[in-house]
């Protein structure tokens, strides 16, 4: 396979479920590249259209899961790459408990409840550790990037969706129908677990 072939598969992979523009806007390429990538790979049954969504066949799936160690060569041995990624998952683990405060509050009596956003003061000291904690982060993104040049593009979307969220659209913290933080943050980790050939640990 092809390395620029495997990079459309790749970001299906990560999209799961998506369009071709979709795919194209997550890579960085050209949707009507992407498109045709994604269609040719229709025919061989690597991929299944649903409705203009596209998604990997379990054989296709396998194919560009056994492809990533030669196309991602440079990036597994790459010292610098790897400081950071580790430097990430740890990053990771306070991302997840923000955005478990988000959707639970704990009331004083310890009682945890689904956070109802109706406390403006208590969403802001969220948002607000999430900024914090975003700025920590931006120079290890930066030093990956600087190794794979596209992840530049989750940068700016985690920026984009950090901004609204602390300008009052409280629906850009975790909203999984938009490019919200915590959605893009989600796909970037995928990103980084197939292009590293690891497993999610939940």
């Amino acid at each position: 396979m092809r390395a620029d072939e495997h990079l459309v598969l790749h970001g299906l992979a990560v999209k799961r479920h998506a369009t071709a523009e979709e795919v194209a806007d997550a890579i960085g390429d050209d949707p009507t590249r992407v498109e045709e990538v994604l269609a040719a790979n229709v025919t061989t049954g690597r991929v299944a259209d649903l409705n203009g969504k596209y998604t990997l066949m379990p054989g296709g799936r396998m194919i560009v899961k056994g492809e990533y160690s030669r196309h991602f060569a440079d990036v597994r041995s790459s010292e610098p790459f790897l400081a950071a990624y580790e430097r990430f998952e740890r990053v990771n683990e306070e991302v997840k408990a923000l955005i478990t405060s988000w959707q639970v509050r704990q009331l004083p009596s310890g009682e945890a409840v689904t956070n109802d956003h109706s406390d403006a003061a208590y969403d802001e000291k969220v948002i607000d550790r999430l900024g914090t904690l975003h700025e920590r982060f931006e120079p290890t993104l930066q030093e990956m990037c600087t190794v794979v040049p596209r992840l530049q593009r989750y940068a700016d979307k985690l920026d984009a969706a950090l901004h609204k969220a602390e300008q009052g659209d409280r629906q850009w913290v975790s909203d999984v129908n938009l490019p919200s933080f915590h959605t893009v943050w989600f796909e970037m980790h995928e990103d980084l677990l197939c292009m590293l050939g690891k497993v999610r640990v939940e």
